[in-house]
C-alpha cells in the first residue's frame, strides 16, 4: 500500500513538473516569437518588396535614434511664429524619407513599423480594413492606465460593439442638445477672462482657459449633474497621460511594466483614484435609478452606457459591457473630449491672434450671421469663414501627429503585401504639410484653401477617416465653432510678445509654454456682441 501511494505521489509530481515545463516552454517560445522570430520574418518579407529602413538594435529597435533626433530638433524654440514644424516634430520621418524613400520601416522597440504617406493606400487602409487592423499591444500597454480598453484602444468585435453603444451620444438631436451648456460654459469662461482684465492683467495664457472650459463641457456631456467631480478626474488623467508617456519608453524591455519604478508607482496610485471617483459617480447613478429617484440612468454618456448593461442583461445579449469597460469608456471620452478640443481651440486662437485680417473677417461673419444672439446649431452651417479657419488650424496643427494601425492578418494595399504583425505608421502631420499635396504654401496659414470642394480622401484627416474615424468629431467641431464665435465677438486679441513658439509632442501636439495673448474687450453695443 505504502509503495503504491509513494508511486502515485511520484507520478503526480512528474506530471506537475511536465506541465510546468510545458508552460515554461510555451512562454519561452511565445517570448522568442514576439521579440525575435516574428520581427525577423516581417523584416524579410518587406525587404523582398524593396522596403528598407535604419538597422534596428536588439530590443530597443530605433527608439534611441528617434529620441536623439527629436531631442535635438526640439531643443530650441522657434525664432518666429512659423508653421514648418515637420522637421521639428518628426525629424526621423524627414531623415529616413530622404534616405529610404516614401516607404520605409523603422522599429519602435521590437514592433516593426511601416511609414505610409501615399494617400490612395492610406484611404484604402482606413476605409477597407477597419476590423483587420487596430491598436497594437505596445499602444494598448502604453495607454491602458489612463484610458484603458475604451473605444480608442478596442479592436475587432469589441470595437464594433463599443462603437455601436457610444455613437448615438454624438449624433442627431442628442448632439444638438449639447449646444446649450457649451454656450453656458463659454459665457462663464469669457467672464473669467473679463475679470482677469479688470484686475489689471495685460495678457492671459489661453491654453489654461481652454483646457478648463473643454473639461467642464465634456464633464456635463458625460456625467450630467455629477460634472463637478470631473475637475479632479481631469487633473488625474492629465498626470496619468504624462506618466504613461514616460513609462512607455521602456515597454520594449520584457516585464518593464511590472518594475517598481517611480513612474509605475505614481501611475498605479493615480489610476486607483480615478477609478474610485468614477465608481462613486456610477454607483450614485445606479442607486438613484434603483430606489426610484430617477426612472432611467440618465441621457448623458454614462447613462447610455449603464442602460446598455441593463438592456443586454434583459435580452441576454452575447455582448454586455463590463463595469471596467464603462470606466474605460468614461476615461477615454473625458481625455479625448477635452484634450483634442482644447488644443484645437488654442492653436486656432494663436493663428487668429497672429493673423488679424482673418480675425476681423471671422468677427464680421459672426456678427452678421448671429446678429447678437448666442450661436446655435442653426447658425453654425452659415459660418463658412470660421469653418475654413478651423480646418486650416487642424491641418497645420492636427491633435495627433501620427496615426498608427497594426495588421492583425495579412492584407493587400495596392501593390504592397502587409504581413500580420506589421504596424502601419501614417504621419498625419507630414501629409498635412506636404507641398506635393497642398502646394508651395503648405506651411503657411491660408484658410482660403478650404473654400473649394472637399479634398480627395487621405489628404486631410485630423480625425482619421473611414469606419474608425473619431466618433466625437462632430461634437468637437460644434464645440470649437461655438466657443470661437463667442470669443471673437467679445474680445479682439493679439499675440503677446512673451509668447514663445515651441510646439512639442506629448501624445498630442501641444504648445510647450502655452499661448499668451493680449485681450481687448470690444464695445458690446457697437459690435452687437453676446451678453
Amino acid at each position: 500500500m505504502a509503495t503504491a501511494a509513494a508511486a502515485a505521489v511520484v507520478m503526480v509530481t512528474l506530471l506537475l513538473l511536465l506541465l510546468l515545463l510545458s508552460l515554461i516552454a510555451r512562454a519561452v517560445c511565445a517570448t522568442l516569437s514576439f521579440y525575435l522570430l516574428t520581427p525577423r520574418r516581417i523584416k524579410k518579407i518587406m525587404e523582398r518588396q524593396g522596403v528598407r529602413g535604419p538597422e534596428p538594435r536588439f530590443l530597443v529597435g530605433n527608439l534611441g535614434d528617434v529620441s536623439s533626433l527629436v531631442s535635438e530638433s526640439a531643443a530650441e524654440d522657434m525664432e518666429s511664429i512659423r508653421h514648418d514644424i515637420v522637421d521639428r516634430l518628426l525629424p526621423h520621418y524627414v531623415r529616413w524619407t530622404k534616405q529610404y524613400g516614401k516607404r520605409f520601416m523603422y522599429w519602435n522597440g521590437v514592433e516593426p513599423r511601416l511609414c505610409l504617406t501615399e494617400t490612395d493606400l492610406v484611404k484604402e487602409l482606413l476605409s477597407k480594413y477597419s476590423t483587420q487592423t487596430g491598436k497594437s499591444w505596445l499602444q494598448q500597454q502604453g495607454s491602458k492606465h489612463f484610458i484603458g480598453r475604451g473605444l480608442l484602444m478596442a479592436n475587432g468585435d469589441d470595437w464594433i460593439h463599443q462603437r455601436r453603444i457610444v455613437a448615438p451620444a454624438f449624433m442627431g438631436d442628442k448632439l444638438k442638445s449639447y449646444a446649450g451648456f457649451m454656450v453656458e460654459c463659454t459665457n462663464q469662461m469669457l467672464q473669467s477672462l473679463q475679470n482677469a482684465i479688470d484686475s489689471g492683467q495685460t495678457e492671459v495664457e489661453i491654453y489654461e482657459y481652454m483646457t478648463k472650459l473643454t473639461s467642464d463641457i465634456i464633464s456635463r456631456a458625460e456625467f450630467g449633474s455629477s460634472y463637478e467631480k470631473g475637475t479632479r478626474i481631469f487633473h488625474l488623467l492629465t498626470v496619468l497621460q504624462h506618466r504613461c508617456a514616460q513609462a512607455s519608453r521602456h515597454l520594449c524591455l520584457p516585464g518593464s511594466r511590472f518594475f517598481p519604478t517611480k513612474y509605475n508607482k505614481e501611475i498605479k496610485t493615480s489610476k486607483a483614484e480615478v477609478e474610485k471617483l468614477l465608481t462613486e459617480i456610477i454607483e450614485s447613478r445606479k442607486v438613484s435609478a434603483e430606489v426610484g429617484r430617477s426612472c432611467t440612468y440618465g441621457d448623458d454618456l454614462l447613462g447610455m452606457l449603464l442602460n446598455e448593461i441593463e438592456t443586454a442583461a434583459r435580452k441576454k445579449s452575447a455582448y454586455s459591457p463590463s463595469m471596467q469597460v464603462i470606466m474605460d469608456e468614461c476615461k477615454t471620452f473625458f481625455f479625448a473630449g477635452h484634450e483634442t478640443a482644447a488644443l484645437l481651440l488654442t492653436w486656432t486662437v494663436m493663428l487668429l491672434a497672429s493673423n488679424r485680417p482673418w480675425q476681423d473677417k471671422v468677427r464680421a461673419e459672426v456678427t452678421r450671421v448671429c446678429s447678437g444672439e448666442n450661436p446655435s446649431v442653426h447658425h453654425l452651417p452659415k459660418l463658412s469663414l470660421l469653418n475654413m479657419v478651423v480646418n486650416e488650424s487642424l491641418r497645420l496643427y492636427p491633435p495627433a501627429s501620427v496615426l498608427p494601425r497594426m495588421a492583425f492578418e495579412d492584407i493587400k494595399l495596392g501593390d504592397l503585401h502587409v504581413p500580420k504583425g506589421l504596424s502601419i505608421w501614417i504621419p498625419v502631420l507630414a501629409i498635412h504639410h506636404s507641398e506635393e499635396l497642398w502646394g508651395k504654401d503648405a506651411d503657411e496659414f491660408n484658410p482660403e484653401r478650404f473654400a473649394s470642394k472637399p479634398f480627395p480622401s487621405g489628404r486631410f484627416m485630423p480625425f482619421a477617416m473611414g469606419p474608425r474615424n473619431c466618433v466625437g468629431q462632430s461634437f468637437a467641431m460644434m464645440e470649437a465653432k461655438i466657443i470661437l464665435a463667442m470669443l471673437v465677438s467679445r474680445f479682439s486679441f493679439t499675440i503677446s510678445e512673451s509668447y514663445r513658439h515651441a510646439p512639442i509632442v506629448v501624445l498630442t501636439i501641444k504648445p510647450k509654454y502655452g499661448v499668451q495673448i493680449c485681450l481687448k474687450p470690444l464695445n458690446l453695443c457697437e459690435n452687437n456682441c453676446f451678453g
